[in-house]
């Protein structure tokens, strides 16, 4: 059983080193609900290269969620103690968390919603595995297509086509910085209609975007 579960999921992530991702866990969770709740079944994701995004949303996305994603291996164990502290001065009221984009992709793509240490392990493999198999573009192409970005919305060419009328690639600075601005919570924010709240967070990730390092082409160092 082992070596089957070790072969099979070793060979899932080669495979989707290269091909796209068309659909994860999570959209046929929340089309079970849907349907659940006696609602319009509601699936938007168009897959598109990290080509035809602006590099704008990559830039946000890492102000936002990550800012160390070119330079940490899957995990920012800086990121996760300071986290710890403030959950522990805040008596736990809140959590904190400090996934990675690396491990939101794992998370993503391969498991389902949830905060068991069974899911938490697994999450803790499968980034390992992307961080050793994919380069950070690959890991980044992935999250920015795969990811929830609203109410049935998946991914950045979705978002761009319901929620501003463009594409992709043709996402301002701005645009980004709101879709980036959502990403903690968005089925709550709507980067269509942001609240005072996530415009406040929208101005603050493009002034870090300022400080972020561009993500390089597939196969330049990401150090440059």
């Amino acid at each position: 059983m082992v070596v089957a579960f070790l072969g099979t999921t070793i060979l899932s992530v080669v495979a989707l080193r290269f091909l796209p991702v068309y659909f994860t866990p999570l959209m046929f969770i929340r089309v079970g609900q849907q349907i659940a709740d006696g609602r319009e079944i509601r699936l938007r994701h168009t897959w598109v290269s990290l080509e035809d995004m602006s590099p704008d949303m990559s830039r946000a996305v890492m102000a936002s969620e990550d800012a160390h994603f070119l330079s940490h291996h899957g995990f920012d164990f800086k990121a996760i103690e300071n986290a710890a502290k403030r959950n522990m001065a805040n008596g736990g009221k809140r959590k904190l968390g400090a996934s990675t984009i690396s491990q939101q992709t794992a998370k993503n793509v391969f498991l389902w919603p949830g905060r068991t240490w069974t899911r938490k392990a697994f999450e803790v493999y499968f980034t390992a595995l992307i961080e050793l198999m994919w380069s950070k573009q690959r890991i980044m192409e992935v999250y920015l297509n795969s990811i929830e970005m609203g109410d049935g919305i998946y991914g950045t060419e979705a978002v761009a086509r319901y929620h501003f009328g463009c594409s992709a690639k043709e996402l301002t600075d701005k645009q980004c910085a709101l879709i980036a601005a959502t990403l903690p919570n968005p089925i709550r924010f709507d980067s269509s209609h942001p609240d005072a709240y996530v415009k406040k967070r929208q101005n603050k990730i493009l002034h870090e975007m300022k400080f972020v390092k561009r993500l390089p082409r597939e196969g330049e160092d990401v150090d440059k």
